[in-house]
């Protein structure tokens, strides 16, 4: 009975889990939900509507400043482990570029249901200011989905696999990162793109997949944007 009970609680739990990396535990994520909020506060602060687009450009870099600070801090309690606690860990070719390239597949797809954001909308005016354009690109393209990996597919995601197990850090961490997106419209869009991120992670057991496939997403966006929208 006792085998019989061990094969089905193993079947439930991803077969690259429990190889000898650090894990993430709920110390880790509790700082940064301290954190976080407390220093984008000061990011809120300061934005001005008046600005323009350099105005929210700048309140946008502030607050992905903020996520990335807080995440550092967090796990620095790790010391040398805290990346690969994160998911930096090794992964093969073959994920990075044929996820990237799903990825890229899929937002195009997802484009076409001609759902437009008022946040989204805003953010891609911003890129198709020539002045502003390198900015946006390391704002949105670099800095914005380094800090949401962080946050949802390393963070998040490492408490819930070593609290519960990749099952359930996939589908959670998914859903927290669509609903994080606030606006309903939003959320639609970047719901299935999450769940890509989600499912690269669990199969790879490393965050870099992931990470490459995300920033390919909003370079095409904020490229399109820039270039190619009329």
């Amino acid at each position: 009975m006792r085998i019989k009970e061990s094969k089905a609680l193993s079947a439930d739990r991803n077969p690259l889990e429990n190889k000898g990396f650090p894990e993430i535990r709920g110390t880790h994520v509790l700082i940064f939900l301290i954190l976080c909020p407390a220093l984008a506060m000061g990011a809120l602060f300061q934005f001005r509507p008046e600005a323009g687009g350099g105005g929210f450009l700048l309140t946008l870099a502030m607050l992905f400043a903020a996520g990335l600070v807080s995440v550092v801090l967090a796990v620095s309690l790790l010391g040398g482990a805290a990346l690969p606690a994160l998911g930096f860990r090794p992964a093969g070719w073959r994920p990075i570029v044929f996820g990237s390239l799903g990825t890229l597949a899929l937002s195009v797809a997802v484009s076409q249901l001609g759902i437009q954001p008022e946040g989204m909308k805003q953010a891609m005016n911003v890129s198709r200011e020539p002045a502003l354009f390198l900015a946006a690109f390391a704002v949105m393209a670099v800095l914005a989905p380094l800090v949401e990996e962080l946050v949802f597919r390393g963070l998040l995601y490492g408490w819930l696999e070593s609290r519960w197990n990749s099952r359930v850090a996939f589908v959670v961490s998914s859903l927290v990162f669509a609903v994080a997106h606030y606006e309903l419209a939003h959320i639609v869009l970047v719901l299935p793109l999450g769940l890509l991120f989600g499912y690269l992670r669990r199969r790879t057991n490393s965050l870099l997949p992931s990470l490459v496939a995300h920033v390919a997403n909003n370079t095409l966006a904020v490229v399109a944007a820039a270039f190619l929208a009329p």
